[in-house]
């Protein structure tokens, strides 16, 4: 049974797309017809697409990976925020860094730097200091917080991105490319789908349209962390001690079946495509 309906995507307003004149010739295969000089979404293809990138990201969650999400359009913010925040995941809402990904330990140690910051006002530092300095210093924790704050928790590159208008996010879409990371996609009719793995072909502008997309993708991710919190207490009820191995072959084997997930769901949609 597919994750979401046709009729929920056709209430939300999923279907709608952009202006004719402002179309991405790349999105011809998603788009079911033009009217009022407006391109309408094929809802029957993004159900099917919504499933695809669902199952592949609870494969992502069921081995332990981060996903990132990225939406700094004012439509999507708070919806993003909300919804990343309910499974765990880092997110980015209000202003991509340069670099995030190409340039991961910079922006570690300015999340550390939050932590120093942190540590000062506990252990009592802050009493010796002026309030000029403090003021300085608070401003700085709380730019950082702003900006960073979301993906405090993110100690490694994430292992796929979940992006909200690749146009808007491109360069979060180009350095995932880079990565060779996942990008996973909320495409609408001006974008260019050829460089996300995981095509959503859905209104990226309204608000519930966005908000309907995410239940279901999240809700996926949720699965996963559910079956690897079930499996973990499966082992240890069966006093089954996790097996030591060494850290390299663990994050291999882990990548292995991220990118096995990613393939056979890209095979299922490939088989779907020829029977229809």
């Amino acid at each position: 049974m597919s994750r979401v309906t046709f009729d929920t995507l056709l209430e939300a307003g999923c279907h709608f797309g952009h202006l004719k004149r402002k179309w991405n010739p790349a999105m011809a295969p998603y788009i079911f017809m033009e009217r009022n000089g407006i391109h309408i979404i094929d809802l029957h293809k993004t159900v099917a697409k919504v499933d695809e990138a669902a199952e592949a990201l609870k494969q992502i969650a069921k081995s332990g990976k981060k996903i990132l999400f990225v939406a700094t359009k004012k439509q999507a913010k708070q919806v993003v925020a909300d919804k990343a925040a309910s499974i765990n995941m880092p997110y980015v809402i209000e202003r991509w860094p340069g670099g995030m990904l190409t340039n991961f330990p910079t922006i570690r140690k300015a999340v550390k730097k939050m932590a120093t910051i942190d540590k000062l006002t506990s252990d009592g530092t802050y009493s010796n200091l002026s309030k000029r300095e403090i003021l300085q210093i608070s401003r700085q924790r709380a730019k950082l917080d702003k900006n960073l704050g979301s993906i405090a928790d993110l100690t490694r590159l994430p292992s796929a991105l979940f992006v909200v208008d690749v146009m808007k996010e491109n360069i979060a879409v180009r350095e995932a490319n880079r990565l060779g990371i996942p990008v996973f996609a909320i495409v609408d009719t001006n974008s260019n789908p050829n460089n996300v793995d995981f095509v959503i072909p859905a209104n990226d502008d309204a608000n519930k349209s966005i908000e309907v997309i995410l239940d279901a993708c999240c809700g996926a991710i949720a699965e996963g962390l559910e079956e690897r919190k079930a499996e973990k207490v499966d082992m240890e009820a069966a006093g089954e001690a996790p097996k030591t191995r060494k850290k390299g072959a663990s994050k291999a084997r882990l990548d292995k079946s991220t990118e096995e997930a990613i393939n056979a769901s890209k095979a299922a949609a490939f088989i779907k495509e020829d029977e229809a």
